[in-house]
């Protein structure tokens, strides 16, 4: 097993409990959705993972490695790659010095091998390295912020709501290099609100409700059964 998060209970304060016990997995190379309703404790639970935010008590491992109490950075070295939904990017600099950002773990040859398979995996940022990150698109700064992300090959790619804010057309087309990225073998686990969406290109689905988790299972399943789509995903 890749990850293993177990009942981890933790919140923003000492007397705040957001996630109550909450005990999920993912194999390696998988892609887990994770659906439910506002304030379910989607968001907080990547952030416990990731290391932003410190649990009260349970434990993460990462290839049977415990995670937990680590800095942001030593997970990050492990292998945990954190994609925030907000200041996932360096508005000021260029998209070639965000993704050099994203590699400050890693020797300087093999930042410019990974910014050069960047490029080569997404012609929109070879043909935007010299413009400044906040000329781009939304749906441009996402995949942006995705590759400055993998700048650092992660085991685990962490994406909180990565479609928020996008036009239709563009959260279909961020869905697709979703998809893509897991299918070269990332592990993945999103966060999305967009449930039927995020479902529908995932392989495993985990419904949170009030910070502890109501069902799991294929994502294909959870996203056909009458009663979750009924209670958590909006009918």
């Amino acid at each position: 097993m890749l990850l293993e998060v177990e009942s981890l209970v933790g919140g923003y304060g000492a007397a705040d409990e957001i996630l109550k016990g909450i005990t999920v997995a993912l194999p390696e190379r998988r892609m887990a959705a994770i659906v439910g309703p506002n304030g379910a404790g989607k968001s907080t639970l990547l952030k416990a993972i990731a290391g932003m935010l410190r649990a009260k008590s349970g434990s993460v491992r990462l290839g049977g490695e415990l995670l937990t109490g680590l800095p942001p950075r030593g997970i990050a070295a492990r292998g945990v790659a954190f994609v925030p939904q907000e200041a996932n990017i360096f508005p000021s600099l260029s998209v070639r010095e965000n993704l050099e950002m994203g590699g400050y773990l890693e020797p300087r040859a093999t930042v410019a091998q990974r910014v050069e398979a960047l490029f080569t995996r997404f012609p929109m940022l070879a043909e935007k390295r010299r413009r400044a990150a906040r000329t781009l698109s939304g749906g441009q700064r996402q995949i942006l912020a995705m590759g400055m992300a993998l700048m650092v090959a992660p085991k685990l790619l962490l994406l909180d709501e990565p479609s928020a804010g996008l036009s239709p057309k563009a959260a279909e087309s961020l869905f697709d290099d979703i998809a893509a990225i897991h299918a070269e073998g990332t592990a993945i686990l999103m966060v999305e609100q967009n449930a039927l969406e995020a479902l529908a290109i995932a392989e495993d689905g985990i419904v949170l409700v009030d910070g502890r988790v109501a069902r799991t299972g294929p994502a294909a399943s959870l996203a056909a059964d009458p009663e979750v789509r009924r209670l958590f995903l909006g009918g």
